[in-house]
């Protein structure tokens, strides 16, 4: 159902724009306030209003010009993000005050000016948060006075570069990984301070991983929570004797088991006595024992294991399964291991065999399709060479690399102005790639017969929208020679109205966590395998309209000094 925005002019500010403020919420970052830009805007803003151009009507499209990580496609995120922060942009008295000391030579009318302002005249226009999104495509389009959507560069770009960057650095883990994997993010101590935490939390939820280490993120999003224990919990036992209550009910109820310990020392010596698993395992560290068995009796319904404290297949395996067995005696099903060390691949497949031993050995159903997690560094690539490898491991959990976007420290996204009080405006350069597409357009994506997208085209808002059936010329918007035909099976138009500012325009619905997350892996399904294949995949096209492109190519050779040779 989608939510009507109220219409907030700049004569019915008051309690309209404390409903449009009360039915988005704050900020998830209390940092996120009008006074985070760059201290240019407000030199521009000043500009703007020394020459009476303050409230001239501005369009701007906020895009960016190569995919990340040597890929070919981005999922867009931080829109959410964005309307919070203009659903709440406004000064208080005490950012003016500020913003006076710093900027002395300005006018007191200028403050004052900047004391009535909010964005009930902005309009903004977006692809919707989750889409896989390509280069030079608008993700938003932002358009009112030129002076306040000035001010909302920094930030917009701020709130969705890191997001945009890690949901697609999820992304790309989930389709390495694949689906069956479980995935779980593992930043929170590696991350760039809390806000950076909290922010790759939400995002790479959003990209396809399952849960999160990080318990404010699943407080204020929902992320369901996973972990286990350190090393330190393991080391920090000495021996079995520090286990004072050993007594743990049955699963049903039914009764008393008085000593667990006892129980898994009985367990331990079967498995080293058992026929399958003869000469397998010997003596295994007892403080380790202790750990895991004082750890079983305080989540015995979730028992999971770090296994590599000392020796993972001498030690840290079969006091595991001591402790799993003894669990399975009253009723209980240990969760499985991590391994957070060694040859993950090797280990996880020896593992497995002792796991099949045992199930078969004891005839324990289930227990060869125990969960076996990996951790320790791992990025795209190391979980690439897992699979080429071979390996048995069901779950990882992933951090440092994943979080940081260890491979590329930014997406790059722009905020350009494309007309101004109804005129073009193109952006010129040397780098063709850094040319912008001029004027106020719509976007839309056009899919094959397979149902597959085959191209993204831009037109001018004048032009009529491109339709199913109908054969369309795609243009590249700089390259004479790249063109092509298209008959799409199906159209969809990319950009919605998600802030109407003071018009009547209906508000398309900003949709929770994880519904975003089912559209992202439902865009990444839709594309062609080679569009999203780790080696040498195939660009994805993006196109203008015939006449957008002779518009372009006209303002710029009218906006290109032309040289004079002597």
């Amino acid at each position: 159902m989608e939510a009507t925005a109220p219409s907030v002019g700049a004569g019915a500010n008051g309690s309209l724009a404390a409903a449009a403020r009360a039915q988005v919420g704050p900020p998830t970052n209390p940092m996120a306030t009008a006074l985070l830009t760059d201290q240019y805007q407000f030199s521009m803003a000043y500009a703007y209003w020394k020459a009476g151009k303050h409230a001239d009507h501005a369009v701007f499209d906020l895009y960016f010009r190569k995919n990340p990580f040597g890929g070919e496609f981005t999922v867009f995120a931080g829109l959410e993000e964005c309307i919070k922060f203009i659903a709440n942009f406004k000064f208080t008295e005490d950012e003016i005050s500020f913003l006076q000391s710093v900027m002395p030579m300005c006018e007191d009318a200028f403050f004052d000016y900047l004391r009535g302002i909010d964005c009930s005249d902005v309009e903004v226009y977006s692809i919707p948060e989750g889409s896989v999104v390509f280069p030079k495509v608008p993700l938003m389009r932002v358009e009112g006075p030129v002076a306040v959507v000035q001010l909302l560069e920094t930030p917009f770009v701020n709130l969705i570069n890191y997001a945009s960057l890690v949901t697609t650095n999820a992304a790309r883990h989930r389709h390495v990984a694949g689906k069956s994997k479980v995935l779980m993010e593992f930043g929170l101590r590696r991350a760039q301070g809390p806000d950076g935490a909290i922010s790759a939390s939400k995002y790479c939820f959003m990209g396809g991983f399952d849960a999160t280490s990080n318990v404010l993120a699943g407080h204020l999003f929902g992320i369901p929570l996973r972990g286990t224990h350190s090393h330190a919990y393991v080391s920090s036992y000495m021996s079995l004797d520090e286990i004072p209550d050993r007594t743990l009910r049955n699963k049903d109820g039914s009764k008393i088991c008085k000593d667990f310990v006892s129980l898994v020392k009985e367990w331990l010596c079967k498995i080293q006595a058992a026929d399958s698993l003869r000469n397998v395992f010997g003596d295994t560290n007892q403080s380790e024992l202790a750990a895991f068995a004082s750890y079983a009796l305080a989540f015995p319904s979730s028992f999971l294991a770090l296994v590599d404290t000392y020796d993972v297949m001498r030690s840290g395996i079969p006091n595991f399964c001591a402790v799993a067995l003894a669990l399975h005696d009253l009723g209980y099903k240990a969760s499985g291991i991590r391994l957070d060390s060694g040859d993950l691949a090797y280990l996880s497949i020896e593992t497995r065999k002792v796991f099949h031993a045992i199930e078969k050995e004891f005839n324990i159903p289930g227990f060869g399709k125990m969960i076996i997690t990996a951790s320790n560094d791992l990025n795209e690539e190391t979980i690439d060479a897992l699979n080429k490898q071979g390996h048995e491991v069901d779950a990882f959990g992933i951090g440092t690399y994943l979080v940081t976007c260890y491979s590329q420290a930014a997406l790059g996204c722009v905020f350009k102005l494309v007309e101004i009080n109804s005129r073009p405006r193109i952006k010129l350069s040397e780098d063709v790639a850094k040319v912008s597409i001029p004027c106020k357009k719509r976007c839309f994506r056009l899919y094959g017969k397979e149902g597959y997208p085959l191209v993204d085209i831009m037109i001018r808002e004048s032009e009529p929208s491109p339709k199913a059936g109908e054969r369309i010329l795609c243009r590249h918007p700089f390259l004479e020679s790249k063109r092509a035909y298209v008959v799409p099976q199906h159209v969809e138009e990319l950009l919605h109205c998600y802030w109407p500012g003071s018009s009547d325009k209906p508000r398309a619905e900003l949709p929770p966590l994880l519904k975003i997350r089912s559209r992202c892996m439902q865009q990444l399904e839709k594309l062609r395998p080679d569009h999203i294949r780790r080696l040498n995949p195939t660009p994805y096209k993006v196109s203008v309209s015939a006449k957008l492109y002779e518009f372009i190519h006209y303002l710029w050779l009218n906006e290109a000094p032309v040289g004079e040779l002597q």
